[in-house]
C-alpha cells in the first residue's frame, strides 16, 4: 500500500485528537540492551508529527518497560492506553510494530474493538491501519497471531518474513 492511500485513512477527526505512542520492551535487560529498539519507538514521535499531528496532541505512554504483553495485568500503560482510547481521546495509537501492543489475544482484540468503536487508527512502521475496515482488522490479526507464536517457531515456518533485526 503507497504512503498516500496509508495517509488518506488519516482524517481531521482522527488529527484533532491525540496520538498516542506506546513503547514497551518485555524484559528489563532488553531495556538495558537494546537501546536501538528503544530510540526507535520513541523516534515514532517523529512519525506522529510527519503524519500531520501536531507536537501538543502527541503523547508517549512509556511506563511498561520491563514488561511482558503476554498479559495486561500490572501493565499500567496498556490499560491507560485502552482507557484513554475508550474515551474517545485517542485518534491514531502508534506502536513500532502492532504486536508489541499485546501478545495476549483477549487483550489485543478488546483494544482493537474498542479502536473500531472509537474510529481510531493503529499506526506501526508499516502501515496506517483502520480496524473498522474489514480488511485492515482481518491484516491486525493475523500480525498478532503470528507473532504470539514462539520466534523458534516463527523461523522454521517463515523465514522469509523475519525482518534481520530479529
Amino acid at each position: 500500500m503507497s504512503s498516500r492511500q496509508q495517509t488518506l485513512k488519516i482524517r481531521p477527526d482522527h488529527l484533532s485528537r491525540q496520538a498516542v505512542i506506546y513503547v514497551r520492551q518485555s524484559t528489563l535487560l532488553q531495556v538495558r540492551e537494546n537501546i536501538g529498539s528503544t530510540t526507535r519507538q520513541y523516534d515514532l514521535v517523529k512519525r506522529a508529527h510527519d503524519l500531520g499531528w501536531e507536537q501538543a496532541g502527541i503523547r508517549v505512554i512509556d511506563q511498561d518497560q520491563g514488561q511482558s504483553g503476554a498479559s495486561s495485568i500490572g501493565r499500567d500503560g496498556f490499560q491507560l492506553l485502552v482507557a484513554e482510547v475508550g474515551l474517545g481521546h485517542v485518534g491514531a495509537v502508534l506502536s513500532l510494530e502492532v504486536s508489541r501492543l499485546a501478545r495476549s489475544c483477549s487483550d489485543w482484540y478488546r483494544l482493537l474493538e474498542i479502536c473500531a468503536l472509537t474510529d481510531t487508527l493503529v499506526i506501526d512502521e508499516e502501515g496506517v491501519y483502520d480496524p473498522g475496515l474489514y480488511n485492515d482488522r482481518l491484516l491486525l490479526g493475523f500480525y498478532v497471531r503470528y507473532h504470539q507464536r514462539p520466534l523458534s517457531q516463527r523461523r522454521l515456518a517463515h523465514p522469509d518474513l523475519l525482518p534481520p533485526s530479529h
